[in-house]
């Protein structure tokens, strides 16, 4: 099933790189209490993710924080050294982008948003899309038609909804 709009997020284990390696977080525990945004791209460093998704989050930051949304989360299916590295190049680390691996890909597969694309070398990887989750429950939804295109899941698309 497809999560949808008043849905909640179900328990997940995401991965993230902790000042020891790699660390695991409970997302359910992470965004209890806050409103957050949480967008989904098929691949770190892919095109579409790494020249128009990331950045479109990194330019609308301050204005998310200026609607009250606590943070801005970036999942792949990827692992957490994969994740820092890309953090780091798009500058999506320095703008207080969280980035968080799904490297088995459960998150992505239990909420519905799994796609495979083997032309391309992806597997098990998300579909994009973007959403806005206050205190676990999706109250906004944007998702891609096409894994190559970035329209209804930026971070202009979606902040023009709050």
């Amino acid at each position: 099933m497809t999560i949808a709009p008043g849905d909640t997020l179900p328990a997940a284990e995401l991965v993230k790189m902790g000042g020891d390696g790699p660390e695991a977080v409970s997302l359910v525990d992470h965004i209890q209490g806050k409103k957050v945004v949480v967008f989904a791209v098929p691949g770190a460093f892919t095109p579409t993710c790494h020249s128009a998704h990331v950045p479109s989050f990194i330019r609308t930051k301050d204005q998310f924080d200026a609607k009250g949304v606590d943070e801005i989360i970036c999942v792949s299916v990827n692992d957490p050294f994969v994740m820092q590295a890309w953090g780091e190049a798009t500058g999506a680390t320095a703008a207080g982008i969280t980035m968080l691996g799904d490297a088995e890909s459960a998150f992505t597969k239990a909420i519905g948003m799994d796609f495979d694309a083997p032309p391309a070398g992806l597997i098990a990887r998300s579909k994009r899309y973007a959403m806005l989750v206050e205190d676990g429950k999706v109250t906004k939804l944007h998702v891609e038609d096409s894994p190559g295109v970035c329209e209804v899941s930026g971070g202009e698309a979606l902040l023009a909804e709050l």
